[in-house]
């Protein structure tokens, strides 16, 4: 059903959100497209969220000559995960001890995988940046594999120049995020299904 698949949408874009400012509190380095956000606020005095939201808005205007196409997923993951993340950072305090530092770091990597999986599984469009890979990868013929290393060692060595934090959170981000997606993803696609007519007939 629509409205099941739209809730699933939002619950993941938020979790998504929050689980991205978990990781700001670490303090232990944050993924890609993150770094270079952080990177951006720290330049522009902007917020986390609103540097999120910017560049979703700049990454989907590289779609036209791509030709690709959002989906009303591509929009609400611009919005929903940059003021989601702005929110929880606004009430979530500052990680002062090393264990606590570590949790939020992998709890944020975890909770990362399963908004993933959650709005990725509501099939209702991919976001901006993923959205970016795919059109590269049809319009010029590079590999999906090639398109998102590419991607995201231009956006990470952008914002470790700008001064966002690089660090073990990074590598534990780029080294798990695949394989946690990849486990959570079918329970996902499976609730989301649920209820459908196709689902109810079988």
């Amino acid at each position: 059903m629509f409205m099941r698949r739209f809730i699933q949408l939002q619950l993941g874009l938020c979790l998504y959100g929050v689980a991205a400012a978990a990781m700001v509190r670490a303090n232990l380095g944050l993924d890609p497209w993150n770094v270079f956000h952080q990177g951006l606020s720290l330049r522009t005095g902007m917020s986390l969220g609103t540097a999120s939201i910017l560049m979703g808005v700049v990454v989907m205007l590289t779609w036209i000559p791509l030709r690709q196409k959002p989906g009303i997923g591509t929009l609400f993951n611009i919005f929903v995960i940059g003021l989601s993340m702005d929110a929880a950072l606004a009430v979530m305090p500052e990680m002062t001890t090393l264990p606590l530092r570590l949790a939020f770091m992998a709890g944020g990597v975890v909770l990362t995988a399963v908004g993933a999986a959650a709005y990725i599984g509501a099939g209702m469009g991919t976001g901006p940046r993923d959205g970016l890979m795919v059109g590269l990868n049809q319009r010029l013929g590079w590999s999906i594999r090639v398109s998102r290393m590419l991607i995201e060692l231009s956006v990470l060595a952008g914002g470790w120049l700008l001064g966002g934090s690089v660090g073990v959170g990074t590598i534990v981000f780029a080294v798990g995020i695949g394989p946690l997606i990849q486990i959570f993803l079918p329970w996902f696609q499976g609730l989301a299904r649920e209820g459908s007519p196709a689902r109810a007939s079988a």
